[in-house]
């Protein structure tokens, strides 16, 4: 029922603003939620504004108010972050992410509008991870599980909502492989490929 409220909501203010041109070609709409999360993206500044002062408004209407301390916002001119532009909603500044970052949907957004620090920060993640991993006091069979089943899963969402660049990935891969030897106490000369080979047990000859 709420998501069903708020999506009327929505449909009630989506007028107040046109498509976002994003540049070569491509559009977005001025709005995007999910649950109770509401994000607002447009090409001006005046439309913005009018979104915002019809949100508010249609909020009020339900006995509802936005949290300004919650919200961020982020104003872009020439492929720089604008700081001085500031935006209100129920008479009360929005913080910029310059001012205060946040996080929605577990990615991080700040005034540098790029993946650089995260994917140093993934990559610590999964050093500092595996290093306790490995001095936690487990059998080396339990390390192997706690690696596939719980650190792998937990790297891989920064791996998907960030551009990290491929160098930072394969130090990751590289950090993986070398405790994963190390826990299945493989000789160092042990190649990948001889991992991968398939043993004459597994040849299934086809009958002629």
């Amino acid at each position: 029922m709420f998501v069903m409220a708020i999506e009327v909501i929505l449909k009630a203010a989506e007028g107040s603003a046109g498509f976002a041109n994003l540049g070569g070609g491509c559009s977005m709409p001025p709005l995007k939620a999910f649950m109770d999360d509401t994000t607002i993206i447009c090409s001006k500044e005046d439309e913005t504004r009018r979104m915002l002062t019809r949100l508010d408004v249609l909020m009020s209407w339900c006995r509802m108010e936005f949290k300004p301390k919650k919200s961020r916002s982020l104003s872009i001119r020439r492929g720089k972050v604008d700081e001085a532009t500031t935006f209100t909603v129920a008479e009360q500044q929005i913080p910029t992410v310059s001012q205060e970052p946040v996080k929605s949907l577990g990615r991080w957004y700040d005034s540098s509008v790029k993946d650089t620090r995260r994917g140093a920060e993934t990559l610590e993640l999964a050093s500092e991870s595996l290093l306790a991993i490995n001095k936690c006091g487990l059998q080396d069979k339990f390390k192997i599980w706690y690696l596939q089943f719980m650190l792998i899963p937990k790297l891989l969402w920064p791996l998907l909502v960030y551009d990290i660049c491929s160098s930072t990935m394969e130090a990751i891969e590289a950090k993986i492989n070398k405790c994963t030897r190390k826990w299945l106490r493989v000789p160092p000369g042990f190649s990948d490929v001889a991992s991968k080979a398939q043993t004459p047990n597994e040849v299934h000859p086809r009958g002629i």
